[in-house]
Formats: C-alpha cells, sequence, structure tokens
C-alpha cells in the first residue's frame, strides 16, 4: 500500500513539474509607503496570480522603515522589490536591479501639504519650521521636495522623519509640523476627513513612477514572465483592479534608460541620507 501510494505521489510530482511544486522561493520587497496590513492586504493577489503563471513562491517582505528597505535592496536580498523612482536608480547602482513594470497613467508628483487653516501662503513661508517626511530616501515626498526647497526656493526647513506617508500628514494635522512631503498617490488613499483638512501647497514636477523591479539573479525568462503576465493584465478588469490597488492600474514595461537614467542628472546625491 504504501509503496502504492509512494508511486503515485511521484507521478504526481512528474506532471506537475518542480515549478508548480514551488520549489524557486524569491522574496518582493515593497517600499513601505503605507502601513504594511495594507500592503500586503493589496500585494497578496498579485502575487499569488504571478505564482500560478510564472511557477514560484512569493514572500512579500515589507520592513518596518524606508531607511532599511533601502539597506535591503543594495544589500541584494529582494529577487523582486516595489521601489520608488531614485530607489531605482539607487538599486541599479548598487545591484544592477532591472525595471520591469511601471503605471502608464499616473506619473508621480510629490505634494507639500498644510493645514487648511495654515498661515502658509507659499511655500517660503516655511523657511526655519518643521517639515514632516516618511524618510530620507522617499523620493517625491522628501528626497525629490528638500532638494527643490533649497535649490530652487532657498528654503531651509527642520526635517522630521516619521516612517510612512499617513504619519507625515498626521503629523500636519495634530500641530506637531507645519507641513508635510508626500505623493498624490497617499494623499488620495487617505480618508476624506483628513484629504479635506488639508490643502496643496506645492507640487513637484512629474517624474515616472514606482517600477516593479527585480535583481539580474532572477534567470531572463522569469523576468520576461512577470513583465507579460502584469501588462498582458491590462485586457482584465478584474487584474487591473488589483493592479490599482498597488499604484500599476495602467500597466506598461518599464525601461531604465528611458524612465529613470533620467534623474541621474537632478543631482540628488548630495540631499541622499545614507
Amino acid at each position: 500500500m504504501r509503496a502504492a501510494l509512494l508511486a503515485g505521489l511521484s507521478l504526481l510530482l512528474a506532471i506537475a513539474g518542480p515549478s508548480a511544486w514551488g520549489e524557486t522561493k524569491w522574496k518582493l520587497g515593497i517600499v513601505p509607503q503605507l502601513p504594511a496590513q495594507e500592503i500586503q492586504r493589496h500585494w497578496r493577489p498579485v502575487a499569488d496570480w504571478l505564482e500560478q503563471a510564472c511557477g514560484t513562491r512569493i514572500e512579500i517582505v515589507i520592513p518596518a522603515s524606508i531607511p532599511l528597505f533601502e539597506q535591503s535592496f543594495a544589500r541584494g536580498d529582494y529577487e523582486l522589490a516595489f521601489m520608488n523612482p531614485y530607489h531605482a536608480v539607487m538599486a541599479q547602482q548598487a545591484q544592477g536591479y532591472v525595471p520591469l513594470v511601471r503605471d502608464s497613467q499616473r506619473m508621480l508628483s510629490g505634494v507639500l501639504v498644510v493645514r487648511q487653516d495654515s498661515p502658509a501662503k507659499e511655500v517660503r513661508d516655511l523657511a526655519g519650521q518643521v517639515v514632516a517626511f516618511p524618510a530620507p530616501n522617499a523620493f517625491g515626498a522628501s528626497l525629490f521636495m528638500r532638494a527643490l526647497l533649497e535649490k530652487e526656493f532657498g528654503v531651509l526647513i527642520s526635517p522630521a522623519y516619521v516612517r510612512t506617508h499617513n504619519n507625515s500628514y498626521r503629523h500636519v494635522l495634530t500641530g506637531e509640523a507645519a507641513a508635510a512631503g508626500g505623493v498624490d498617490a497617499t494623499l488620495q488613499r487617505e480618508p476624506e476627513h483628513v484629504r479635506s483638512a488639508l490643502r496643496i501647497l506645492f507640487r513637484t514636477p512629474e517624474v515616472a513612477p514606482h517600477p516593479l523591479t527585480a535583481h539580474p539573479r532572477v534567470p531572463a525568462d522569469q523576468r520576461s514572465c512577470i513583465t507579460r503576465t502584469l501588462v498582458e493584465a491590462r485586457s482584465d478588469a478584474a487584474r487591473l483592479a488589483q493592479l490599482a490597488g498597488i499604484q500599476i492600474p495602467a500597466p506598461v514595461e518599464a525601461n531604465f534608460q528611458r524612465d529613470y537614467q533620467p534623474l541621474v542628472r537632478l543631482q540628488l546625491d548630495r540631499f541622499v541620507v545614507q
């Protein structure tokens, strides 16, 4: 009886093939812009159908902070990683990460918000005041924003790094900061009572949005599978709804030279905090 069971199991394994049994396991690191529970809720369904399409297991990893996420991709800890645009530059330089897919419609724009009743009418009114940011190298919300405040407006502020976009907005509402850096996408995810209590004082120029990237150790055929699976989802309404939850509602193949290499010319290096 035992021999028959083993023979049957062997036959099933042979039919299914090794990839269907998930012998390969990839870590998917997600930049922690939002609370971990929310990130997991949106990304797990997408990871599940990528597993089915590309024959691997995917472990979602959500670091406790953006700096920890940066340290992890700099070491090459993740096979796959969803990151901000300047992270794509940092990751390419550190480990050779390759952008696979990004959204084709919603370009990334940083926003500087104040309370509706704030006396600040222009950026220069924030000189010397506390401004909340998710983390030093959060691109649109902090890195690009801080560079523009200093280089374009000559405004020096006192930065407070509070880990997430949600925390940044709430520091303004509670009066712990005069303003906060964020991005359009996370601001629009806030409840209406939060959004209505805030006023956008300034927007950064638009850049290509967050890409899903792959470490070069991920085989080329698997990278192609992920890219193809996500891009082809444009014809599936249910899949598109899931992709909207991960900030890629209209997926298109990403290209480092076209989409992210131009960021190198912004000379943001001196504003990067290691």
